[in-house]
Parts: structure tokens; C-alpha cells; sequence
């Protein structure tokens, strides 16, 4: 089956896609929203993220939440997986980690508005939660808390 004109550029989905060895080589993709004068909320949910710490090289392992009001783009959603992916190799701490991601979804989809919720596993002892709110929250929007509830240990 071929692929529709407002789908033809996407180079993943559909496609045998590696990940890419960097985020900053990674390919993120968008595609036409089909409703642009809707204002509605998309999330993208992810549980087991991971990256590196820059200093020790170990694991960190985060729950991101990405919540946004679509303008005339959607994020295509292989495309993001493989992006986030794409980090599981990449040395960040978690604040500047959270907001390159959220600063590369911004460039590429141009939202309305977009939130993104860190939370970041102990490192050290210490679990740090990461947000980043970007644009004017639309007026008489359903927006759902998060979820993600803080970090509390074994107890």
C-alpha cells in the first residue's frame, strides 16, 4: 500500500529504522495534525527511560511524561521512540536531558503548548523531578494530572 502525499517524507515508520548512536543524529519526525483548529492534549508516556550520568557513566532511568497541544504538527510516534532511545548511550544530567527533549519536540513540532514531566530515579540518594512548561495553555483544556507520583522509596 502506498503511502499517502502528507506521509510520503517519513523515512521510519513503515521502515526498518535503526537507532541512531547520538540524539543529536537522530531523526524525529512530525506529520500533519488532522484536526489543527481543535485544541486538544496528546501525551506520550515514557516509563523506562534511560540515559547516562556525564561524570560516572552510569545508568540514570527516568519516567517522562510529554503532554502538548498540537498546532498544524503531530510528533510521529516511532520516530520519538527511536529519538529517546537514542539516549540510552548519551551522557546528560537530568535537567539539561529533559529540556533538550523537550526543546528538540518544540523545533520540530512548533506546539501550541507543551509541558514535560522528568522523573528521575535516585541518583546518589537523591531523586530530581524535572519541568518544563513552553507556550500559553489553551483556556477550557482537559488537562490530567501527570500520574507520576514522587519518588518515596521502599516505604
Amino acid at each position: 500500500m502506498p503511502k499517502k502525499p502528507a506521509y510520503s517524507g517519513l523515512t521510519q515508520l513503515g521502515a526498518k529504522a535503526e537507532t541512531a548512536a547520538t540524539p543529536e543524529a537522530a531523526v524525529l519526525e512530525r506529520v500533519p495534525n488532522p484536526h489543527p483548529g481543535t485544541a486538544y492534549v496528546a501525551r506520550y508516556t515514557a516509563p523506562e527511560f534511560t540515559c547516562l550520568c556525564p561524570v560516572t557513566g552510569q545508568p540514570d532511568f527516568a519516567h517522562l511524561v510529554i503532554d502538548y497541544v498540537p498546532d498544524k504538527w503531530l510528533i510521529e510516534s516511532k520516530s520519538l521512540k527511536l529519538y529517546l532511545t537514542s539516549f540510552r548511550n548519551h551522557g546528560g544530567f537530568h535537567e539539561g536531558t529533559t529540556i533538550d527533549i523537550a526543546k528538540r519536540f518544540i523545533a520540530v513540532a512548533k506546539p501550541k503548548w507543551l509541558r514535560i514531566g522528568g522523573y528521575w530515579y535516585p541518583r546518589g540518594g537523591i531523586p530530581i523531578d524535572v519541568f518544563f512548561e513552553h507556550g500559553r495553555r489553551p483556556k477550557d483544556l482537559f488537562l490530567p494530572d501527570q500520574g507520576v507520583p514522587t519518588y518515596r522509596g521502599r516505604g
